[in-house]
């Protein structure tokens, strides 16, 4: 649904930082919906500010189409790491294990509970975690992503009842029959991963 790009971002006195750049698929840069789901994901992360949370650096437009810039983690995703695991027919170590499931839920217990400027709860469930959307970068840095379906009080667009959006098999029940959820969801799904 989304292109995903390496870029560099350049200032003043040769200042050079690498960054993500995440864009609807040209097939989609003309849906109204599709693109403000895209400025959802970049409002609703911009305002979570943590350690184990990808960071939104800019939300913005080229030709009419929109783009988010993120910050780049130099990594794996865990859905590659485990498949390499399984590959060699080995096990992730437990400790290691352990060590992602906490960060994870870190960064997720961070969004749940993280209030606004106006000191209200911004609501935000993730509703997709899953090993794709889990980052381990080569210092050991684990980062939740992908915001993209994410329930929040400010979403401009609000999925309907009844549809179910996220990757069925780390679904909670609830969510897999398309009712109303809220953080437990993802902690469920994190308990899957």
């Amino acid at each position: 649904m989304a292109e995903v790009f390496l870029g560099t971002v350049h200032g003043e006195a040769g200042f050079s930082k690498t960054v993500v750049i995440k864009r609807p698929h040209p097939r989609l840069h003309q849906d109204d919906e599709f693109v403000q789901m895209l400025i959802d994901e970049a409002r609703i992360t911009s305002q979570l500010h943590h350690s184990n949370i990808c960071q939104v650096l800019d939300l913005g437009s080229v030709s009419g189409s929109y783009y988010i810039a993120m910050e780049y983690i130099a990594g794996e995703d865990l859905r590659t790491l485990l498949d390499n695991f399984k590959r060699r027919g080995e096990f992730a170590p437990i400790d290691a294990a352990l060590y992602i499931l906490r960060e994870v839920l870190e960064g997720l217990n961070y969004a749940h509970f993280r209030e606004g400027a106006d000191g209200e709860p911004l609501g935000v469930i993730h509703r997709d975690v899953s090993p794709q959307n889990i980052l381990i970068s080569y210092e050991g840095e684990v980062k939740v992503i992908d915001f993209g379906i994410a329930k929040a009080k400010s979403r401009l667009v609000h999925t309907q009842a009844g549809v179910i959006k996220g990757k069925f098999r780390y679904m909670s029940p609830e969510q897999a029959s398309g009712m109303a959820v809220d953080h437990r969801t993802d902690v469920f799904a994190a308990g899957v991963v």
